[in-house]
């Protein structure tokens, strides 16, 4: 299948919400297009946000997240966290440093590169992210970052393949050997997110409902 189809499947799939629209009403579908999506990938950062919503019984969000190469074997235990959270027990390193969302699954599509994905087990020695951060007021909600231990698998991801990460999951890549880019798909069923963020390379002509 076509990975313009696939993307196209996954909008309808998950419909997302106008901001310009009230937020009683969750019966309009929002279009993200593929320029728009690279438009908001090309800014800097790795995690950008592009879009979030209201859909009724929960809020969504679509992030696009840009990976440059990952050296295998490069990862390191956080020595004096901030914030400490996750497990003092580093059993079966994995040597990749990943991320667990406390609220938040995750639905990766594989855009464009490959890598070497994990995911499973704990968080040793973790960081929590900080309370008015962008990880946790835009991005995912309340997080634990580090290095991932214990029970995790790793699996060679590339261009259209999907990966579901339930939330409390820590995730992380253990080796990317050009880059990897991927939309990811985050159902807010706590609604810790805004439901009407709206990435601002966007500009306000996204906000604007048209009826044809």
């Amino acid at each position: 299948m076509n990975r313009h189809i696939k993307f196209i499947l996954l909008t309808i799939l998950f419909p997302l919400y106008p901001a310009a629209m009230a937020q009683s009403d969750q019966s309009y579908a929002t279009y993200i297009t593929e320029e728009q999506w690279q438009m908001v990938n090309e800014l800097g950062g790795v995690d950008r946000q592009i879009v979030s919503r209201d859909i009724g019984k929960l809020n969504l969000s679509v992030g696009i997240i840009h990976r440059n190469a990952v050296e295998r074997a490069s990862g390191r235990a956080t020595e004096n966290p901030a914030r400490p959270c996750g497990t003092t027990d580093n059993s079966r390193n994995s040597n990749a440093r990943g991320i667990m969302h406390v609220n938040q699954t995750e639905t990766y599509y594989i855009a464009s590169g490959s890598g070497t994905l994990v995911t499973g087990g704990e968080i040793y020695n973790g960081n929590a992210s900080a309370a008015e951060g962008v990880v946790t007021t835009v991005l995912n909600g309340p997080s634990c970052s580090g290095l991932i231990v214990g029970d995790w698998i790793a699996k060679h991801v590339k261009e259209g393949d999907i990966v579901i990460i339930p939330a409390g999951t820590p995730h992380g890549w253990l080796e990317v050997p050009v880059h990897v880019d991927y939309l990811s798909v985050r159902p807010d069923p706590d609604r810790v997110l805004a439901d009407d963020y709206i990435n601002p390379a966007l500009g306000s002509d996204f906000q604007i409902r048209t009826e044809d």
